[in-house]
């Protein structure tokens, strides 16, 4: 693991469209001072500041929503999981709307771009989160279970289990992140079940999803007028009985979902502000889970917060 902070040498910039309120966005990295940490700029209000910290966190649906002082940058993850999981602790995030743009579905084009930016090291020292004892968050009713114990360097084991022939039980487990998340973490995608897009749209959510930035698993036979939703609001052309993997779609892991729940499990970590020493194991987690374990962490671990 890096001793010393690091930031970007110049700024850099990606441009799409936000999953889930459809905007056009542009998100550019800026260098920023040691000691500064990461914050988030809206210039389209006026260059106002949003901090990422569990303390702002006030949505977890399907992503994590962060606000300060009245302003609110939806989705925020994947931003922020290419940031710890590139080992950059100082950085400018400015937005011109709403919600940073999805890209792909993975973090792989902010890794691009953040080394296009070229990543240096800074004078000051990391200041380290250190696991020095067992700390264990439960939500028995979800069956979810996060778990970090000491390790020296960052790892993560993740999970997760669905009833369906293909996505059933997948397992990930990365030995040193910093090391590896260019090429084992940041290429995989946000994925969907077909069953949950109907609903999602009616929450007024996914309104940017489509199949280029998510993979879409078919858990369920459709037909009648399902399949014309599909068709005119994604795209997407379903025959009745085909289940599995969306027939257009190639994962780029044969674990790929459970990947990204490890990407994003590194994004919701990082508003703790502090790159984790230890080991993290997650069964089942999603946002909610994520950010009450990061909660629970902060806790446990007060004495490293003043």
């Amino acid at each position: 693991m890096q001793s010393k902070q690091q930031t970007i040498k110049y700024s850099v910039s990606c441009t799409g469209v936000g999953l889930h309120t459809g905007v056009q966005s542009t998100v550019t990295f800026h260098p920023a001072d040691e000691n500064s940490g990461i914050k988030f700029i809206r210039n389209d209000l006026g260059d106002k500041q949003v901090t990422p910290d569990i303390d702002n966190v006030v949505d977890l649906t399907r992503g994590t929503t962060i606000e300060e002082n009245g302003i609110r940058v939806h989705t925020t993850e994947h931003v922020l999981s290419a940031c710890a999981g590139m080992g950059i602790n100082n950085l400018i995030i400015e937005l011109n709307s709403k919600e940073p743009p999805v890209m792909d579905g993975s973090s792989k084009d902010f890794v691009a771009a953040l080394n296009e930016g070229k990543i240096i090291q800074q004078e000051s020292d990391v200041d380290f989160l250190e696991i020095t004892k067992p700390v264990v968050y439960n939500d028995e009713e979800k069956d979810v279970e996060v778990l970090a114990v000491p390790f020296d360097g960052f790892k993560t084991t993740f999970t997760i289990q669905y009833d369906l022939d293909d996505l059933d039980v997948q397992y990930s487990s990365i030995q040193n992140m910093y090391t590896n998340y260019e090429t084992q973490i940041a290429p995989a995608r946000t994925f969907c079940l077909l069953s949950e897009v109907t609903e999602l749209a009616k929450q007024g959510l996914i309104k940017g999803g489509n199949i280029g930035n998510a993979v879409v698993i078919v858990d369920r036979d459709i037909d009648g007028e399902e399949v014309k939703f599909f068709k005119e609001k994604f795209g997407i052309k379903f025959y009745q009985g085909s289940r599995g993997l969306y027939k257009s779609q190639q994962l780029r892991f044969k674990n790929e979902p459970v990947r990204h729940k490890t990407l994003d499990l590194i994004g919701d970590l990082a508003l703790l502000g502090k790159p984790i020493r230890g080991h993290v194991t997650a069964i089942k987690s999603g946002h909610k889970g994520n950010v009450e374990f990061a909660k629970l962490l902060r806790k446990e671990f007060k004495d490293q917060f003043k």
